[in-house]
């Protein structure tokens, strides 16, 4: 399975850094990225698990309560998603260049 695969999702990268900066629960992570929905969070962050980037644990108390944390191999991804937000850091302008050109009609 190819790294584009495991990866291949709008929301996962994001996803990712804000479970390492500590965002754990679904609810914080749905506050952090409000332009998705609920099921596709909650689909992505099913794919990470089964990827094994993630982890998740359920509580039992009442409500459930529920946490994510990355795994070995999920922190190992942390150096790269760092680098390609530094990439689009420095390529920003040129970037929205060619965003803006592919929407045009």
């Amino acid at each position: 399975m190819g790294t584009a695969l495991v990866l291949y999702g709008k929301w996962k990268i994001r996803l990712l850094w804000f479970i390492y900066q500590g965002f754990q629960r679904p609810s914080e992570l749905r506050r952090k990225i409000p332009g998705a929905t609920r099921r596709v969070l909650n689909l992505q962050l099913k794919e990470l698990e089964s990827h094994e980037l993630v982890t998740k644990v359920i509580y039992p108390v009442l409500p459930p309560k529920v946490k994510y944390s990355l795994t070995e191999l999920g922190y190992s991804l942390i150096p790269v998603i760092g680098a390609i937000g530094q990439w689009a850091d420095q390529h920003e302008e040129r970037l929205r260049t060619l965003i803006a050109k592919s929407l045009e009609p």
